[in-house]
């Protein structure tokens, strides 16, 4: 054994092997009831991956199948459940199923699902993406979880025009066939391109929400989620923003979550998601850009009656009025505050 942290089951072979060494001290502790279906259940697929490997020959598949089937049947009967009789391996010639798709198309954000190939990584096991050549380039991969997912949240601090046309016609597919995308990004150091933020304000189906603070930002965070009705969500968490070289050829590490290989994980994610969503840092674009429309009107209005008050008091006609228009600027869009007070 070697010296050092451990958070290992203690098997009948590590007891053996520690009994042999008085030259070491050992700290234990019982395995949590909280989590003992988990750490047990990771630590018996660990056994039967090694027990599988081992069978290699011709007829190994089938022989694998069987050993899986045999141990569903004694939980079944071990736990008295005919539900997990119902986990067993099925018999006939595929027993993997990779896409189920309607007989006619129509009214979702699966883009003609039926035609498309899934993503060249595993929705179902983690992957890591650091640029490498031997690597499916990452804005690929994008476009294929664009369109094969029913729900997009993308988190980024940063969006380039060069990023977003790399995967614009597919983000623009996947919402006028009806599927929703959601995106939250900032306004930090005039970083993110304004033609990105309004060619996606054009999508169907889409809501943006920016921080408009552009001196500081807590957001430095980079996530783009894709969520499945089959379960089969995927979220890629790493260090690219939407540019082109940080999702085509930049050194930029990534991690894809896979909801069925690590739920807890994912779960936080779109958790956390949902808490920037809600929160009072990010202001929903549409709701400015209507209210910069309205205020913009209204400074009109107010020129108009600063003219007339002006004509008054040349006129010796006595009235007063106060007119305060504020501009300030955050990926180019305006604000105005209008006061207008008459006396007599």
């Amino acid at each position: 054994m070697k010296v050092g942290l451990y958070e290992q089951i203690i098997s009948k072979k590590i007891e053996d092997e520690l009994e042999q060494r008085a030259d070491l001290k050992t700290k234990r502790e019982k395995i949590d009831s909280a989590e003992s279906s988990f750490v047990l259940a990771k630590y018996v697929s660990q056994i039967l991956e090694k027990g599988l490997d081992q069978l290699t020959n011709k007829n190994s598949t089938d022989k694998k199948i069987a050993l899986v089937n045999n141990i569903v049947e004694l939980i079944k009967k071990e736990v008295e459940d005919e539900d997990i009789g119902e986990e067993t391996v099925t018999n006939s010639k595929e027993q993997m199923l990779l896409k189920v798709v309607p007989n006619r198309q129509g009214g979702t954000g699966l883009s003609l699902l039926g035609e498309i190939e899934g993503p060249d990584t595993s929705i179902a096991h983690t992957s890591l993406f650091t640029g490498a050549t031997e690597e499916p380039p990452m804005f690929l991969e994008l476009k294929k979880e664009i369109a094969s997912c029913d729900r997009i949240d993308m988190l980024v601090s940063f969006i380039k025009w060069s990023g977003l046309r790399l995967i614009r016609d597919e983000l623009k597919e996947f919402t006028d066939n009806g599927g929703e995308l959601r995106v939250i990004t900032t306004s930090y150091m005039g970083a993110t391109d304004y033609k990105a933020i309004e060619e996606l304000s054009k999508f169907n189906n889409t809501k943006i929400k920016v921080s408009y603070d552009t001196k500081r930002t807590r957001l430095h965070a980079k996530t783009y989620i894709f969520h499945r009705e089959t379960g089969f969500s995927t979220a890629y968490v790493g260090s690219s923003n939407l540019s082109n070289a940080a999702i085509s050829g930049g050194l930029e590490w990534n991690v894809k979550v896979p909801k069925k290989e690590l739920p807890d994980t994912f779960e936080k994610i779109t958790a956390t998601f949902e808490s920037y969503w809600n929160g009072k840092d990010f202001e929903d674009r549409a709701k400015i850009y209507k209210s910069r429309e309205r205020k913009q009107q209204n400074s009109a209005v107010c020129e108009r009656e600063q003219k007339r008050q002006d004509f008054k008091n040349r006129a010796g006609i006595y009235a007063s009025g106060a007119c305060e228009i504020r501009a300030t600027s955050g990926l180019k869009t305006h604000e105005y505050n209008l006061e207008t007070r008459y006396g007599n």
